[in-house]
């Protein structure tokens, strides 16, 4: 006699992150029909400085088109962490609610962050360069986080990609940031020099304490 043992079929429901997807291309593309200029001189930031210098002032950090690309960044890092995460056997790819959970610390870790800093900012008497310092941050970081978006689709869909690919996309984004990090200090060399005592604080306190801290929890809690 023959014994059929069946075994449950597991559907991963990827729907969640389908309609992410679409939101965010839609997002990006709403942005681009009413910022059309704007989004131009953006799209172009890798090749000119042009968007740097027409909109480094502070008021463009609360404008629509700042919010939204944001608002795309952080769905598209959400992404790439626990994709990273999944491929490297962590996690699975389609946890919705980890998805949510790393969203949600991403989003409190950067306001608290940008909080702190304007308590700070204030303290030291250095708001606008602060402010200034932060669009340019923000500038670049939107401009990696976009260009991540179409490579978490891939890395999302396709389940045969290796390691050392997924190691190499890590490294290039880690250098991306350190090396737009050191424009936006070449791009306020003067400010900065002139208040030295306080940025060093402020880089401390804010620019390496903080993601030290991240990666000493996160290595201790995979460990």
């Amino acid at each position: 006699m023959i014994e059929n043992v069946l075994h449950p079929r597991i559907i991963e429901n990827k729907e969640w992150a389908t309609a992410l997807f679409v939101m965010s291309f839609a997002t990006i593309a709403l942005t681009k029909s009413i910022f059309e200029n704007r989004f131009a001189d953006f799209a172009n930031l890798i090749f000119s400085d042009k968007y740097t210098k027409v909109y480094k002032d502070s008021i463009h950090l609360k404008s629509g088109f700042t919010i939204s690309l944001f608002f795309v960044q952080i769905i598209s890092l959400a992404f790439f962490i626990q994709l990273s995460l999944a491929h490297l056997g962590y996690t699975s790819k389609t946890d919705w609610v980890l998805y949510i959970q790393i969203i949600t610390f991403l989003i409190f870790f950067i306001l608290s962050k940008f909080l702190i800093e304007k308590i700070i900012a204030t303290a030291f008497n250095m708001e606008e360069f602060v402010e200034q310092f932060n669009l340019q941050k923000v500038t670049y970081r939107t401009y990696i986080g976009l260009f991540i978006l179409p490579i978490n689709v891939i890395l999302f869909y396709y389940d045969s990609i290796s390691r050392n690919i997924l190691f190499v996309l890590i490294a290039i984004i880690l250098i991306t940031n350190v090396l737009t990090y050191l424009v936006s200090i070449k791009n306020y060399q003067n400010l900065i020099f002139s208040k030295l005592f306080y940025f060093i604080l402020y880089l401390c306190a804010l620019e390496i304490a903080p993601y030290y801290f991240l990666y000493y929890w996160f290595t201790k809690g995979i460990a």
